[in-house]
């Protein structure tokens, strides 16, 4: 199903996901993947207004901190599109704090989270998959704990019937090309082009543009409509 301008989408995860969005204005997406998709698809919705779209994502959380927050920060905003992304901060946090999050735990906690949205809200549901692209030589035994984390996520995704975005699958075979650190300099949080790559693979198996042969695709990015926002103005005074 297209996503549409009655759709609410909602984005929830760690830093990746707030990407320095303003916390006192609830409109504000950061300016990362969130904002990228944002913008493409209110370019697809050409005269429409487009969906709105939440971004409630939090730096420095892990599975349990959006647990915490999830009733007032998911369920109360009625989205109709889903999306998480988490996870790197449970495996960071074991290599600079010595803090456990068993991958045990971080699924069934993944899980609850799904299951309780599928049931109070019959969203769909979408989970991006942790990533990490090493620039460091100690961030290479990170994967002792990140790579059963992944395959956590895609356990939990479709026993909750949540479709699966492969940012780790995404993102290591663009550094093949271009390196490691021109998609993300630290190894975890994305340049701009990382946060470009992780839109597009979202889009492609969240909202994919099907063309006629032989048609281009036309997609002007324009800013979507965030939640609680009319629109600009254009020079009438109307609000696009």
């Amino acid at each position: 199903m297209r996503i549409n301008e009655k759709d609410t989408l909602l984005f929830i995860g760690d830093s990746i996901t707030d990407a320095g969005r303003d916390r006192t204005r609830s409109a504000s997406l950061g300016s990362g993947y969130v904002q990228e998709i944002a913008q493409t698809l209110r370019a697809r919705a050409s005269a429409g207004p487009g969906p709105v779209v939440i971004n409630k994502g939090l730096n420095g959380n892990r599975v349990y901190d959006l647990e915490s927050r999830w009733t007032t920060d998911v369920i109360d905003h009625r989205p109709t599109i889903v999306t998480v992304k988490i996870g790197i901060n449970d495996t960071w946090r074991r290599y600079d704090r010595g803090l456990i999050s068993p991958v045990d735990e971080f699924e069934a906690c993944l899980d609850r989270l799904l299951a309780v949205t599928a049931r109070k809200l019959s969203a769909r549901l979408v989970v991006i998959t942790p990533f990490l692209l090493p620039v460091t030589s100690d961030q290479q035994d990170w994967y002792e704990d990140l790579s059963p984390r992944i395959d956590a996520v895609l356990r939990a995704a479709p026993a909750n019937e949540a479709q699966v975005v492969r940012a780790d699958l995404t993102l290591l075979r663009a550094a093949e090309e271009r390196g490691a650190a021109e998609l993300a300099p630290d190894g975890v949080h994305p340049s701009a082009l990382g946060h470009r790559l992780i839109a597009d693979a979202w889009l492609a198996e969240v909202d994919p543009v099907r063309l006629e042969p032989g048609t281009a695709a036309r997609c002007e990015r324009r800013p979507v409509r965030p939640e609680g926002d009319p629109g600009m103005p254009g020079p009438d005074g109307i609000h696009d």
